[in-house]
Order: structure tokens, then sequence, then C-alpha cells
């Protein structure tokens, strides 16, 4: 994964195009160093998975 892909998946997250997306273990911190550029940061919610994944999704509410 690189930068202007992971930009894409927050992207299409944000606007509900997609549910949800599942985020490989190798690829979490170049997913997470875009992710937590992000103004709407607190908008997405990650759910750990076993064996390292994590789902993340975009919620209406911010989370605290």
């Amino acid at each position: 994964m690189n930068k202007e892909l992971a930009e894409e998946i927050l992207e299409k997250l944000k606007n509900k195009e997609i549910d949800g997306y599942r985020v490989k273990k190798e690829e979490f911190l170049t997913f997470r160093t875009e992710l937590v550029k992000r103004e709407d940061f607190k908008y997405f919610k990650g759910i750990a998975e076993i064996g390292g994944d994590v789902t993340y999704k975009y919620m209406d509410e911010p989370r605290s």
C-alpha cells in the first residue's frame, strides 16, 4: 500500500462508497500514518482482527 491508495480508501470510507476496509498487518503503518493526518480522524473506527489486521469504518459521530 502506498500513500495515494490509503488516501483514496479513506475518502471512499468517508463518502460511504464502501462500508469498511480491512487493512493487513503489513500495511497498517502506512495506512495509519495517512489516517492520523486527517481532520476527521476521530470519525474512523478501527476494529482489531485476529492475526493483526484492522477493519476500519467511518462513523456518523466522532469517537471521544
